[in-house]
């Protein structure tokens, strides 16, 4: 049986393709990865032929696509990891669910002005106005997640589930522009940064040459 296959940008920036990855990688997944570079006449040829939305990222599984990140996260927990990517606390689960579609939805500012760029460090960006009401959003988020399980593992809920994956390319942004946090939620950050499959992913993105100029925010 063919293996599924998961369609996505460059690692460096698609924030959007790292989410689904990341849980594909966590369920245990056999998959295949079609990178396709963002920005480039070689998309506009190709993404056709996988989206019909013309967008990043894709899963294709037995004839099946989907096409959106958050619902490729579902489809992955029902397929294959037996409903074990949510937790297993009924209220616990609907707080993750909850904070991951805030972060599908919202947090334009942050995403505007923060950019995800893997392979940058030592960025700076004025951080006021929306942005910081978005940085500080996220933290609320993070602490009020920690402070409930915080005896039961280094994630969100405890075990890693898809709110981490959602919230995996704002760890990165904020290691990137340096955002200042207190040590609990630093040590959240930390965790997601050791990971073995973010290491993987960033030290391939580290190995693209393509470049985005609206991906290289900051001085």
């Amino acid at each position: 049986m063919p293996k599924p296959v998961l369609v996505i940008g460059n690692k460096n920036y698609s924030s959007w393709s790292m989410r689904p990855w990341l849980a594909l990688r966590k369920a245990g997944v056999d998959f295949d990865e079609r990178l396709i570079p963002l920005d480039t006449p070689q998309f506009a040829e190709e993404i056709a032929d996988y989206s019909p939305t013309r967008r990043v990222p894709v899963l294709w599984d037995q004839g099946i696509c989907i096409w959106d990140s958050l619902a490729i996260c579902e489809y992955v927990n029902e397929r294959w990891a037996a409903g074990s990517l949510w937790p297993e606390d009924v209220q616990q689960r609907a707080q993750a669910r909850a904070i991951s579609a805030e972060m599908h939805a919202g947090f334009a500012a942050l995403r505007e002005c923060m950019p995800m760029n893997c392979r940058a460090s030592d960025r700076h960006v004025t951080i006021d106005g929306e942005l910081e009401q978005d940085i500080n959003r996220v933290l609320s988020l993070w602490r009020e997640c920690r402070e409930t399980v915080a005896t039961e593992g280094p994630w969100l809920f405890g075990a890693f589930s898809i709110a981490d994956a959602m919230y995996a390319p704002v760890v990165s942004r904020f290691n990137t522009y340096g955002v200042e946090m207190p040590e609990q939620l630093q040590a959240y950050v930390e965790t997601q940064l050791a990971d073995a499959d973010m290491v993987e992913w960033f030290e391939a993105a580290h190995t693209e040459v393509e470049q985005i100029e609206a991906g290289e925010a900051g001085s």
